[in-house]
C-alpha cells in the first residue's frame, strides 16, 4: 500500500485544478524540483507526476520540469500527460521515469498500450478518468462513449502494471474519495488498482488501508498535502504501520 503525493504541471509551476478545469489552477509552488525535494524528504517513496499541457497537447511540454525533478531526487516518480506513442514511451523511461501512465492513448490506441506494456513489463500504467462513469480524454476535455469498468477490462493480461483510477467530480474537491467507485473498479479486473482524485484527510488514508480496499495499490494525494490538511508524518506513519502489521 502506497500514498503517492502529486505534482501537477502547468506551465513549468506545480499547480492543482478543480474537476480538471485549466481555468481553476492554483500555484502551489514555483520549483516542481524543490517540492519533489520536499514530499522526499517529508518520507513520501514515490512521486506521481502529470505533465498537464501535455495531456492537452498530446506530447510532452513540461519535460524541462520532469527533467528537473529527476534529476533532484532519487525515488522513482510516473508520469501521466501527452503519452501517446512508442517513442514518448521510451523516451521518458530512458530518462528515468519509473512508470509511464497512458491515458487517451489508451481508449484511441489500445493496441499500443498492450505494445508498450509486453516491451516495458512493470513500467506501463494506465490512466482511466470518469466523469460520471464515462471515461474521459485529451486533458478531460471531452467525455466518450466508453464506460470506466469496460475501458479497465480491455488491458487484463496485457501486462499493464496498475491503473490510475481518478472520479473527476472529486478531483481537487477535498470531498473524499470515491471508495465505492474504486474499489468496485478494482474488483472488476485483476489489474492494481490506484485511487485518485479526492483525498482529504486522514480518514482516507483509514479507508485506504481498511479490508474492504485489500486490492488497491495506493491513492494519489494533491491539494491536501499543499493546503496543509494531510499531515504527511502521521499519514506515513499510518501507511507503514499497515504494512508492518
Amino acid at each position: 500500500m502506497r500514498l503517492f503525493p502529486a505534482i501537477d504541471l502547468k506551465e513549468g509551476r506545480c499547480v492543482r485544478l478543480r474537476q480538471g478545469d485549466m481555468a481553476q489552477a492554483t500555484v502551489y509552488a514555483d520549483d516542481p524540483a524543490a517540492q519533489a525535494r520536499a514530499f522526499e524528504t517529508q518520507g513520501f517513496d514515490y512521486l506521481h507526476v502529470v505533465d498537464l499541457d501535455g495531456a492537452f497537447a498530446g506530447k510532452p511540454v513540461n519535460a524541462a520540469a520532469v527533467e528537473a525533478i529527476r534529476a533532484a531526487t532519487s525515488f522513482p516518480v510516473q508520469l501521466g500527460g501527452g503519452i501517446r506513442d512508442m517513442r514518448t514511451v521510451e523516451g521518458w523511461l530512458g530518462k528515468g521515469v519509473s512508470r509511464v501512465i497512458i491515458g487517451t492513448a489508451a481508449v484511441r490506441d489500445p493496441d499500443f498500450v498492450k505494445s508498450a506494456a509486453r516491451a516495458f513489463p512493470g513500467q506501463v500504467a494506465v490512466g482511466i478518468d470518469a466523469r460520471d462513469g464515462w471515461v474521459a480524454v485529451e486533458g478531460w476535455a471531452e467525455t466518450s462513449s466508453l464506460a470506466a469498468h469496460d475501458l479497465a477490462r480491455r488491458f487484463e493480461d496485457a501486462g499493464v502494471a496498475a491503473i490510475v483510477y481518478t472520479n473527476i467530480a472529486r478531483d481537487g474537491m477535498l470531498t473524499g474519495i470515491d471508495w465505492d467507485g474504486t474499489i468496485a473498479l478494482a474488483d472488476a479486473v485483476s489489474i492494481p488498482v490506484i485511487a485518485s482524485g479526492g483525498l482529504a484527510s486522514l480518514d482516507d488514508v483509514r479507508q485506504l488501508l481498511s479490508p474492504r480496499a485489500r486490492k488497491l495499490e495506493g491513492a494519489i494525494t494533491g491539494k491536501a498535502l499543499y493546503d496543509g490538511r494531510l499531515d504527511p508524518a502521521e499519514a506515513i506513519a499510518l501507511v507503514r504501520g499497515a504494512r508492518a502489521a
